[in-house]
């Protein structure tokens, strides 16, 4: 036996017991002739005292230790001097008398250091030596929180009757939201399998079984660029799907199964107990972004009809030519020179040709000041200021543009506003939903309508919709779950009627031969009777991020892949044998260029 205690466990009440530890050199300090080592394992640290007068050979033993060598040590517990007491450590009050110490495997020297700035460190290198990357307190406290996770939500969804079911990795390729990982069939030439982009399928012919409460910490493989909110290769999302629900059934499990998390799993507070909703059409208006972060305010406020008979050139050129003038109202911050500058790039950099804006304060007999006043009646100021109720140490900023541009421009100041002037709180969480999506949507190089997101939501008002001619009117029953500026959930109400489905197909020209070619699994499947159904996947690694308030996705990954979706620890992707390739019937063709 290595071991009868970790080493977070000992007490005072183990005073005179004799134990057993075993773990990794964390620090160690001489005095005099007395050697202290710090001996950690992810439980904790605990303090070993070698002294040559209770035990030489062990003394001399442990004077070759360094940084992470793996040793194990018995002794007997005793009482801390009180002038060498740690009260940030959990076995302050007790120290180790070494009788015996067993150098179990040397160590090199890391090559970063492990400690508080460890994180510091470049990213390749820590995920080259992962595995001593995952030492750090904070990097080992990501991978606890996972596992609390994992284990809290399979209680909760088994808790209300959803059934765990695994649905298959290996799969065909089918039109989602991204590129597919293939590969390639030994024993059926030329032919390919394709990892699961999500359980698409699988989960709806569940509901045709009688499962009709499915649930699944779901692997899903997409071929994307990754971001910081976006993990390269695969991710996991809790996927869910249930029978005879309408979207408020839906709303009502997400909205509970959140709240009990947040409780349970985070120290965060959520705003809106009752999570807030607005359709697509109001984000994009008043925040340009279907995944707003509603924790400060700065809606947009349409101001064109004020300017359409302005003296003031800018503004009425833009709205004679079908443009918009939108304002936010930054309040009661003491904005300088220097910062209005540094704004005004962040516009410039996404296409703006300025930043307009109003400084109300008391430093100006008219109480406030700005370059455009000027060129403003006082009823278009009067009337602009009704509807943005200004106040001292308030800022408004402009933005006239067609209206993609205007918004545009105005969702990137915002944020920089957030971002600059520590607009909120980070242990507040704020949850919107976003409903009413389009079922369509054109493409702006082909001109071609084809489906906005997912082809097998049901439509608003299914039964007259396709009779419309004017597609993009569509919207669907489709939602997102927006968390502090994050899309941290996807759903919708499926359509479960297979001749409708088809004809939307069809809408997007693709025949019915192709669906059933395509889904004939589904097709069969729904001619057996279907119960209306709908779906939700919470993108779970994205909110652990933000539970943890990491800035980056990858460090909520026990291996993650690096920024150029490589798996840098063990060298993936890589060079397979020619052998491998013959067997698979595949040929490389090398770019000579």
């Amino acid at each position: 036996m290595f071991r009868t205690h970790t080493c977070n466990e000992l007490t005072i009440e183990k005073i005179g017991e004799k134990v057993k530890l075993s773990g990794w050199v964390s620090n160690r300090r001489d005095h005099w002739w007395i050697i202290f080592i710090d001996l950690r394992d992810r439980y904790g640290i605990t303090q070993v005292v070698f002294d040559p007068e209770d035990d030489k050979t062990s003394w001399e033993t442990a004077n070759i230790f360094r940084s992470e060598y793996v040793i194990t040590v018995e002794w007997i517990v005793r009482t801390r001097p009180e002038w060498q007491s740690n009260k940030n450590l959990q076995t302050w009050e007790i120290e180790i008398i070494v009788t015996n110490v067993i150098l179990l495997s040397k160590s090199k020297t890391p090559p970063f250091e492990l400690d508080e700035h460890s994180e510091l460190a470049n990213e390749e290198i820590r995920y080259k030596h992962r595995y001593i990357d995952l030492r750090r307190k904070k990097a080992l406290e990501n991978v606890k929180f996972r596992s609390n996770f994992l284990l809290f939500t399979r209680n909760w969804f088994t808790s209300r009757d959803f059934l765990d079911v695994q649905t298959p990795i290996f799969t065909v390729s089918s039109p989602e939201w991204a590129r597919d990982f293939v590969i390639p069939s030994r024993i059926h030439p030329g032919k390919f399998y394709a990892l699961p982009q999500a359980p698409q399928q699988y989960k709806q012919l569940l509901m045709v079984g009688w499962i009709d409460k499915y649930f699944q910490i779901a692997p899903c493989f997409r071929d994307e660029d990754p971001r910081a909110d976006r993990h390269a290769c695969e991710f996991y999302q809790i996927d869910c799907e249930m029978s005879f629900v309408e979207q408020d059934d839906i709303f009502n499990v997400v909205e509970k199964y959140l709240i009990d998390a947040v409780k349970n799993l985070s120290s965060k507070t959520i705003i809106n107990q009752t999570f807030y909703r607005m359709s697509y059409e109001e984000a994009m208006e008043n925040y340009w972004t279907d995944k707003p972060d509603l924790r400060f305010d700065l809606k947009f406020i349409d101001l064109t009809d004020i300017f359409v008979n302005s003296e003031f050139a800018v503004f009425k050129s833009v709205v004679e030519w079908w443009g918009v003038v939108k304002a936010i109202k930054l309040e009661w911050q003491e904005v300088s020179r220097k910062q209005i500058d540094e704004l005004t790039k962040v516009a410039q950099n996404a296409w703006a040709k300025g930043l307009a804006y109003i400084i109300y304060d008391d430093k100006e007999e008219i109480g406030k000041r700005s370059p455009i006043l000027k060129f403003m009646w006082e009823l278009e100021i009067s009337e602009m200021e009704t509807r943005l109720q200004p106040k001292n140490w308030d800022i408004i900023f402009f933005s006239a543009n067609d209206f993609e541009k205007a918004v545009k421009i105005l969702n990137v100041v915002r944020l920089e506003l957030r971002d600059k002037f520590e607009l909120v709180d980070k242990n507040l969480l704020s949850f919107c939903w976003v409903t009413d999506f389009p079922m369509f949507e054109e493409n702006e190089i082909t001109w071609k309508i084809d489906f906005w997101h997912n082809p097998f939501s049901m439509p608003k008002w299914w039964v007259e919709a396709f009779s419309n001619e004017n597609l993009l009117s569509i919207k669907s029953v489709q939602y997102d779950l927006a968390c502090n500026g994050f899309e941290i959930l996807s759903g919708s109400i499926r359509n479960h009627d297979i001749e409708s489905l088809v004809m939307a197909f069809e809408k997007v020209g693709r025949t019915k031969q192709e669906v059933v070619e395509k889904f004939g699994a589904m097709y069969e499947a729904f001619q057996y009777g279907v119960p209306p159904h709908g779906w939700f996947a919470i993108g779970m690694d994205r909110f652990m991020m933000i539970l943890k308030d990491e800035n980056n996705i990858r460090e909520v990954y026990a291996f993650p892949k690096s920024w150029k979706a490589q798996d840098l620890m063990m060298n993936a992707p890589a060079v397979i044998e020619q052998e491998q390739l013959d067997e698979l019937h595949i040929s490389i063709n090398e770019d000579e260029n």
